[in-house]
């Protein structure tokens, strides 16, 4: 096991190229999910795989930290038409979640008190429709003091893996206790159909788990 092919795995799938268990093992889906990478790239095209299109944006951005690339980030997340502002200063997971929904569904409402801040991630039980977790699905989390906003990517028997921003400072992959979901439900956005995507089955390893994100 190999902390550098963790990190690996971690990055292919964070880009929407499944590696498979994130394990630090160097199987044939690692490789595959690397050669489709290299693939993809090949002749200086950014050509990506088929996905959901507030995914591409997260992913667009995937690995970003607050601190170190803060002008990078701060530039794409005001590209979202609503800026929380200092995200090394602020918890911005909400203006994360509203710049990818912004940026790839631009028709879509934001109702309500969610309209008014969406940088408040308990707000984010208004969007869209109700779903059960999905790939891709919003997950509006509790947390003490207040609450947390991500996409979800997979899951294991206790916890979603979900992909968002002020995770560790950055853009990441954590794992969220499933008992922290608001109501039970996922939200979809109402201008775009549910894709029903199963999510998969992740393994834990590599993962950071995280209990009160920051």
């Amino acid at each position: 096991m190999s902390e550098a092919v963790k990190q690996l795995q971690m990055g292919l799938l964070g880009l929407g190229f499944s590696p498979g268990l994130i394990d630090g093992l160097e199987g044939p889906k690692t490789l595959a999910a690397a050669v489709a990478y290299v693939a993809s790239r090949r002749g200086g095209k950014e050509a990506a795989p088929a996905d959901l299109p507030w995914m591409i944006e997260a992913r667009s951005v995937f690995g970003l930290h607050e601190t170190r690339d803060k002008a990078r980030l701060s530039a794409w997340l005001k590209g979202g038409g609503k800026y929380l502002g200092d995200p090394s200063a602020l918890p911005w997971c909400g203006d994360f979640a509203e710049t990818c929904i912004a940026r790839a569904l631009p028709d879509e409402p934001f109702p309500g008190a969610l309209g008014e801040n969406p940088f408040w991630a308990r707000n984010w039980t208004l969007f869209g429709k109700p779903v059960k977790p999905t790939y891709g699905a919003i997950l509006p989390f509790s947390r003490d003091g207040g609450g947390h906003v991500a996409f979800a990517v997979g899951e294991d028997t206790d916890s979603f893996f979900v992909l968002g921003g002020n995770q560790g400072n950055s853009v990441s992959i954590v794992r969220i206790h499933k008992s922290r979901l608001i109501d039970g439900l996922a939200r979809w956005p109402t201008t775009f159909p549910h894709a029903h995507k199963p999510l998969p089955r992740m393994s834990a390893a590599g993962i950071p788990k995280s209990v009160n994100e920051f």
